[in-house]
Formats: structure tokens, C-alpha cells, sequence
């Protein structure tokens, strides 16, 4: 699910709400591979050259994949 997430991010330039909410509960209830959390790193870092947008204000899905680096 977590790829499918980013995947989607990847094709739209957007990433949502609903769709960083789930990737922060996966990420929080610790039920990933490590491709998966890979490709969140991936994600992130795409968001923070602005490649892709946010929807979300908050920075919880930030601050938890900063635990993995």
C-alpha cells in the first residue's frame, strides 16, 4: 500500500491529505518492508524540493520518517 501511495504521489505531482494519513498510520503501526520505507524517504524528499505538492500543514509524516534516516 505504502508504494502504491507513493507511486500515485509520483504521477500526480500531488500528494493529499487522506493519503499522507495513511501513510503516517502504516508508518506508525511499524507495518512496512524496507522498500516501503525507501520509497517514503524517496517521497519526502521529492516534497521537499517541491517536485511534489502537499496538501497536508502538518509535518507528522516529516518528523516520523526522520526516526529512519
Amino acid at each position: 500500500m505504502i508504494r502504491a501511495l507513493v507511486e500515485s504521489a509520483f504521477q500526480t505531482g500531488y500528494l493529499s491529505v487522506e493519503s499522507e494519513g495513511l501513510l503516517h498510520q502504516v508508518l506508525a503501526a511499524k507495518s512496512y518492508q524496507v522498500e516501503d520505507l525507501k520509497a517514503v524517504v524517496r517521497l519526502c524528499g521529492a516534497v521537499q524540493t517541491g517536485e511534489i505538492k502537499r496538501e497536508a500543514s502538518s509535518n507528522l509524516l516529516f518528523e516520523l520518517i526522520s526516526q529512519y534516516k
